[in-house]
């Protein structure tokens, strides 16, 4: 959409690649950064903040290469107020056509006090050093003031003022603990624009925390306090309770410009299809009411909403199913369908395969549609992500049979493909789960804690596949794996051997250092 004098352009900044990414169990691939930062691009997200390259290896990486195939956004960095920080982040954006560094450091009294060791004057010259040495390094510099919210007013005044003086063009100043209401943070912003004498030199940027289930309020109230950025994510991810959302934020904003006089430049209709790609690869499933991307948030089953519905669409929805990329009808595919309508179905759902992936996938819709009465798109949908999900894993389930029943033990008999190599083992256990799990083991020992086991059904009815999330725990490293099967012990092998695959890649790239939460 294009600002006009009446509405004024925000910004979108999409963080759902780092600070998203920091939410327990949800680390990604590369090869899945990769496919979120080209819809996000696509979709027309002003900055992605492509993660924190200072933290590991596979983090630089991961942004160096997003920052080499970006089209059109601003492709970011995360550094903390340290000089090493700041020049690997430096090194990493250099490749964009626009890029990015976001420093930032604690200003509340709390975190200088317990976290950093620091006096106020000791946190103003970490200001001017760092802010000083990003401008060296790049035109654009983000800086952000951790935790200002809890920072007293007048402090911060100085240092908004002493990060713009040292050329920072961006100013964030984040709720970082998701603590303050509305009216709190649109009167920050206020106070900080009046305030700071060279405050016309910086953009201002929102980024809330949904700790009180406040974060899309606050970002709209820092809105309309002065602010210009709003940093979100795909589905609200993020650490704790999440980040504000930003298909809440951007359909807010596009559905009540009456109150909202602002415009962003984010083209809706990729929003369900960022959502199922952003919950496929961090493992958090969307809740079926979530509002925009929801499994039901253009449901309706009441009978009086029903009948208002055929009337009259406008009488119980206040957007367009079609605008946000949801499609009104659903063509069922089944084991007639040809290759040709399956590939031109994964295009309307969203999805580009190669001819070896869609190959591959395209066997296993027929696989499925012999098992199923009716293929939905839902089931096409968990299939290829599946199939995605495992692409370029070195371990993989082959074939598993299970000898289940009141008598028990449980047994399961297992076949994998280990680094090309094919190795069959069985093992009981309490539970045809707990069975199948131990035959992994005993495959690929390992001692990784399950933390997590959660199963739901795909479509209706009881041939409906199985969606599988699983979350492994080692060394203080979280991945979660996800797998699809009509057969729910089949995608409950498959889950756990992606997470199992997602935990070895973290532990041999490493992690060093705590991401922070801005």
């Amino acid at each position: 959409m294009t600002a006009t004098s009446e509405n004024e352009q925000v910004r979108i900044f999409d963080t759902t690649l780092r600070d998203g990414e920091q939410s327990p169990g949800a680390s990604m691939t590369l090869g899945e950064k990769l496919q979120i930062a080209e819809i996000l691009d696509d979709m027309g997200v002003d900055i992605i903040e492509a993660g924190f390259p200072i933290a590991s290896n596979g983090d630089f990486e991961a942004v160096s290469e997003i920052a080499k195939r970006s089209k059109n956004s601003v492709i970011a960095g995360l550094a903390r107020a340290i000089h090493a920080d700041i020049d690997r982040c430096g090194e990493a954006v250099k490749h964009a056509g626009k890029g990015r560094i976001h420093t930032f450091v604690s200003t509340s009294p709390i975190h200088l006090k317990f976290q950093m060791n620091k006096n106020e004057e000791q946190v103003l010259e970490i200001i001017t050093d760092t802010v000083t040495r990003s401008r060296n390094l790049i035109d654009d510099v983000e800086w952000s003031a951790m935790d200002a919210t809890r920072t007293p007013i007048d402090y911060l005044c100085r240092c908004v003022e002493a990060a713009i003086k040292c050329g920072a063009t961006t100013i964030n100043l984040p709720d970082t603990v998701g603590y303050a209401t509305p009216d709190e943070y649109k009167a920050m912003f206020e106070q900080i624009r009046e305030r700071v004498p060279n405050s016309d030199q910086a953009i201002f940027s929102v980024h809330c925390h949904n700790d009180l289930g406040l974060a899309v309020a606050n970002s709209l109230a820092g809105v309309a306090g002065g602010a210009r950025q709003i940093e979100c994510t795909i589905n609200g991810l993020g650490e704790r309770a999440g980040n504000a959302a930003l298909e809440e934020i951007v359909m807010a904003i596009r559905t009540r410009g009456d109150v909202l006089p602002y415009v962003t430049q984010i083209d809706p209709q990729f929003m369900v299809r960022a959502s199922k790609m952003v919950a496929g690869a961090s493992g958090f499933a969307v809740q079926y009411n979530k509002a925009i991307v929801g499994k039901n948030a253009f449901a309706h089953e009441s009978g009086i909403h029903q009948d208002g519905m055929l009337k009259n669409a406008e009488t119980y929805e206040i957007m367009r199913p079609e605008d946000v990329g949801v499609k009104a009808t659903s063509l069922v595919m089944g084991k007639h369908s040809g290759r040709h309508a399956f590939r031109d179905k994964l295009k309307e759902l969203g999805f580009e395969l190669g001819d070896n992936a869609l190959q591959d996938a395209f066997r296993r819709f027929k696989d499925l549609a012999d098992r199923k009465k009716h293929v939905y798109d839902e089931d096409i949908e968990a299939l290829v992500e599946d199939e995605i999900s495992v692409l370029g894993e070195s371990t993989k389930v082959i074939a598993l049979t299970v000898i289940a029943g009141t008598g028990g033990p449980q047994k399961a008999i297992l076949t994998m493909d280990v680094n090309g190599q094919h190795i069959t083992k069985e093992a009981t256990g309490d539970g045809p789960v707990d069975a199948t799990f131990n035959a992994i083991k005993a495959i690929v020992p390992h001692e990784a804690n399950l933390s997590l086991y959660q199963v739901h059904a795909v479509t209706e009815g009881t041939d409906a596949q199985a969606e599988v999330s699983v979350r492994l725990e080692s060394g203080g490293r979280i991945a979660t794996g996800k797998g699809a099967d009509t057969d729910t012990l089949v995608a409950s092998a498959r889950a756990y051997v992606s997470a199992m695959n997602k935990l070895a890649l973290r532990q041999q790239t490493g992690n060093p250092g705590a991401l922070a939460a801005v």
